[in-house]
């Protein structure tokens, strides 16, 4: 779910628990990030790396326990086989608290093909100091020559979390808890348009159950905005995909684009018609060229175009899919009928081997005020982190990073895969 910790503990216990089906001198992709991968072939630039020459965590732990341990290699990167992969971890974060967790996945191929995209399936499993459950189920999977992908996000919250009212006028001084229940089922059929280009039809139905405040400031804009014990939602999706990366995971170079259109009609079940619009486009430039140093930059428009959605499902910091947007902040920290939101990061390497790695980054998000309807408070948020290569083949990081916002906000953030 891209849960964003404060502090990660026991990095090494949780290393040496890193369990992988198969031989040691095999790869183990550890898709974590974005919902959908690029072809192989494709011609997204970037350094070429040669992973038998790197170093990763997994390296480090053979060495640990075996000196002697000959450097692994990938010697079938196209098998039918699986590879199954978990990680128990503990953690905190600013919306959890202390939090215990464990991280699941399968990647494998449908068909042995030099060209075939890589499916997924993964999970986890969340309890935190607050009583949160957090559990998600995504999926990717692909079929015959790339030609449809299905995906699939399904999720159960039991979340007790903060929130402090509309705009980005809202103060810390307004923080209380909400506390509910809810469960995403989100699914999409892409079909391949040409090359890179892909087309989609999807169903989203979400669900919230038991939604209380506790203790909050009177009255709220929760309140304001139309408080229920309930919320739902439900629509049909048009969406647009164009992705040229090679990895989505760490990409090297390429671009991302994602449109999603969705309108929730009343004969669907929702108490009004509103309708939304994400826009979400990424590019990546290696720079200087001939190294693997990454320019990366990040523009996610979350829009409401009619109507009214759920407070509990308008756009927010650090609601996206995977809780990315708006380091430097809790998430949650704003909220509005509209989101703008640009970032732009630079990724370097440190050491020879791969294994440590460096990261700057800056952001900026804007919500609409719930008065007037337009964009008035532009939010900045900028920091630095570092990043340790947990699996060479699959180029997958550890990234810790610690972000500034304004009046003070800030703290540390953690992911597995890149933020963007």
């Amino acid at each position: 779910m891209g849960i964003k910790h404060k502090f990660l503990f026991l990095l090494v216990a949780f290393l040496s628990f890193f369990v992988s089906k198969g031989q040691d001198n095999k790869a183990v992709p550890i898709p974590i990030h974005d919902s959908v991968y690029a072809p192989h072939n494709a011609h997204g630039g970037g350094y070429v790396f040669n992973a038998s020459q790197e170093m990763d965590m997994i390296d480090v732990i053979h060495e640990i326990r075996n000196k002697h341990a000959p450097n692994r290699v990938d010697t079938d990167t196209h098998s039918l086989k699986p590879h199954l992969s978990a990680v128990p971890a503990a953690g905190y974060t600013l919306q959890t608290g202390f939090a215990a967790l464990v991280v699941a996945n399968a990647a494998f191929y449908t068909v042995k093909r030099e060209d075939e995209n890589i499916s997924t399936i993964q999970t986890s499993l969340t309890y935190s100091q607050r009583n949160q459950i957090i559990l998600p189920l995504q999926s990717t999977i692909w079929s015959n020559n790339n030609k449809y992908c299905f995906v699939v996000d399904w999720r159960y919250l039991k979340y007790p979390s903060y929130t402090y009212g509309l705009g980005g006028y809202s103060s810390f001084d307004n923080q209380y808890t909400i506390d509910y229940n809810a469960v995403r089922i989100h699914q999409t059929i892409f079909r391949k348009v040409k090359g890179y280009l892909y087309a989609g039809l999807g169903y989203n139905f979400d669900y919230s159950w038991d939604i209380e405040e506790l203790d909050p400031p009177k009255p709220t804009d929760f309140e304001k905005y139309g408080l229920s014990s309930t919320e739902s939602a439900s629509g049909v999706t048009a969406n647009i995909l164009y992705d040229s990366r090679k990895n989505s995971i760490n990409p090297q170079g390429g671009e991302f684009a994602n449109i999603i259109y969705r309108p929730n009609f009343t004969f669907l079940g929702n108490a009004t018609t509103w309708q939304s619009l994400i826009v979400d486009l990424r590019k990546y430039i290696t720079f200087p060229k001939g190294t693997d140093n990454i320019l990366a930059f990040w523009n996610y428009d979350w829009l409401t175009l009619a109507g009214n959605p759920p407070y509990l499902l308008l756009p927010n910091t650090g609601g996206d899919p995977y809780s990315n947007t708006g380091r430097g902040y809790i998430q949650g920290r704003y909220r509005g009928k509209n989101m703008v939101y640009a970032e732009g990061e630079y990724r370097f390497q440190i050491s020879h081997s791969g294994l440590l790695g460096g990261v700057i980054f800056a952001n900026a998000e804007s919500f609409t005020e719930q008065a007037s309807g337009n964009f008035e408070v532009i939010s900045p948020g900028y920091g630095a982190g570092i990043r340790l290569k947990l699996n060479k083949f699959s180029r997958t990081n550890i990234c810790l990073d610690y972000g500034f916002g304004s009046n003070g906000s800030g703290g540390f953030f953690v992911n597995l895969g890149e933020v963007f």
